[in-house]
């Protein structure tokens, strides 16, 4: 899927992607790398303090020396799980090195408020500092099996160590996928037709998508809105974005379904899957013919609480009967009055409104099982895919949000422009008016009029008149037959 998009956005007209290929195969050997970046590093090295001896700048040297100090200073708080006091209250190392991604991309990203491209500082600080967690995967390593040839000619079988197989996969996708996101919101920095206004200077509040958000601007475009081409193209970017919303949604479901159900979780659980929902939602789920969509109308969501409390009951529900299929309850199933079918049924019914529910609500805050998920996992590995992935599924919805903005700010001038020009059309005398009507009722019809008239009226009962543009009212027939 990350293939394929970067393909897709690379051939795009109006975008300016430039995205690096990626070659998959084996590993060159990491003496001639270090080798080489050393010797690159030293010539850029020198050209840098060249360059800043004239205009009187800290040298590179002074400044990766403060990055170092800081580097430092990062990885000294993650290991002892972010308590610096020394007093052994800390979190895991899994769950330290998730909230420095959290609190890292609320930092640098905060509440995008706007379709601007990001400054030069903040860009290069998110790309240095997620260098820095990333490298913790780099020695997430497994055994797999190899060929080595000895001096003498003889093939045997050893095994060596490589990236674990799901960080292997996943975080060149997402670095991908970051990169997507950025240069999106580079394009945004070249002349466009829309630019944004404050709240407090604009008129059109009810208007717009975010009337509850007085911290963020208005998005404003043209009288008669925006171009074809345009429109088109933030069509596309809208495309895309939604595209990389979908792949990073997929790599966090799909972390999330690997980490293991805490106790703590499972222990707060009801007894069966009936008291979690609720007698409506159960009787609602548990009818012959059942309908998702139609299951949904049925739902107050008018909120966002809403919608994860119904998450949250349709989660537990599931796991509970999950844990009666498979026995791992240690109860007897002899008392049940629900069948495993039924319940493997059941099961299949909530996973598919879960489905639902996250297409439907892409920006839905985390459920109980997935906090508590995060909080109690000692996988490293998982950690950082979970956090990574959940920060570019934000920021791309966040985009795909400012770009709804502007469309809808768009749509808004076009129907108001099309109104204004349906009413200029309009000539007066096109309008009928009742004084016309009134003045035709008391005109004294003259005796070729009155003959007209009733030659009219007989051929009217022998045949069907076409259709007049102006017809007659019924009350100046009746007065002059």
């Amino acid at each position: 899927m990350v293939q394929s998009l970067s393909r897709r956005r690379s051939i795009q007209s109006w975008g300016s992607f430039r995205i690096r290929q990626t070659t998959d195969g084996a590993v060159e050997d990491d003496d001639n790398n270090h080798q080489s970046s050393s010797s690159e590093a030293r010539n850029a090295e020198g050209k840098s303090m060249e360059e800043h001896q004239f205009t009187g700048e800290s040298s590179p040297k002074e400044s990766l020396q403060s990055d170092l100090e800081l580097m430092k200073e990062r990885f000294a708080k993650l290991l002892l799980g972010e308590d610096m006091s020394g007093g052994g209250k800390g979190v895991s190392s899994a769950l330290a090195l998730s909230n420095a991604v959290t609190n890292l991309a609320a930092s640098i990203f905060g509440e995008q408020g706007k379709l601007a491209p990001m400054a030069p500082e903040r860009k290069a600080r998110w790309r240095k500092e997620m260098d820095w967690l990333l490298s913790v995967t780099d020695h997430i390593v497994e055994f797999v099996p190899s060929q080595q040839i000895s001096k003498d000619g003889t093939c045997m079988e050893i095994m060596v160590t490589k990236q674990r197989k799901d960080l292997l996969v996943n975080i060149p996708g997402l670095r991908k996928l970051d990169s997507l996101l950025i240069e999106t919101l580079d394009n945004f920095g070249q002349e466009r037709e829309f630019w944004y206004v404050s709240k407090r200077n604009n008129l059109e509040n009810k208007n717009s998508r975010r009337g509850g958000k007085w911290w963020h601007p208005v998005v404003k475009v043209p009288p008669y809105g925006l171009l074809e081409t345009s429109r088109r193209w933030l069509q596309s970017e809208k495309e895309a974005v939604n595209q990389v919303l979908k792949a990073a949604m997929a790599i966090n479901a799909a972390v999330l379904s690997e980490i293991e159900i805490p106790e703590s979780y499972i222990d707060s659980l009801p007894k069966n899957g009936r008291a979690s929902l609720g007698d409506s939602i159960y009787k609602s789920i548990t009818v012959e013919y059942f309908d998702p969509s139609q299951f949904l109308s049925t739902m107050d969501l008018s909120t966002e609480h809403r919608v994860l409390d119904l998450k949250d009951r349709i989660e537990a529900s599931m796991i509970v009967w999950k844990r009666k299929m498979h026995h791992k309850d240690g109860r007897s199933s002899w008392g049940s009055a629900i069948s495993l079918e039924k319940r493997e049924l059941f099961e299949e019914r909530v996973e598919m409104i879960l489905g639902l529910l996250k297409h439907r609500y892409p920006g839905l805050p985390q459920s109980a099982l997935d906090i508590s998920k995060i909080q109690e996992n000692k996988d490293v590995g998982h950690a950082i895919l979970e956090s990574y992935s959940r920060v570019i599924e934000s920021l791309a919805f966040t985009i795909m949000s400012r770009i709804e903005d502007v469309l809808h700010a768009d749509s808004l001038k076009q129907r108001s422009s099309n109104s204004d020009d349906e009413v200029a059309r309009r000539s007066p005398s096109e309008t009928p008016k009742l004084l016309d009507f009134m003045c035709r009722s008391y005109i004294t019809p003259s005796t070729t009029d009155v003959e007209k008239l009733l030659k009219v009226d007989n051929d009217r009962k022998t045949s069907r008149p076409p259709l007049s543009p102006t017809p007659i009212p019924s009350h100046v027939e009746k007065i002059e037959t």
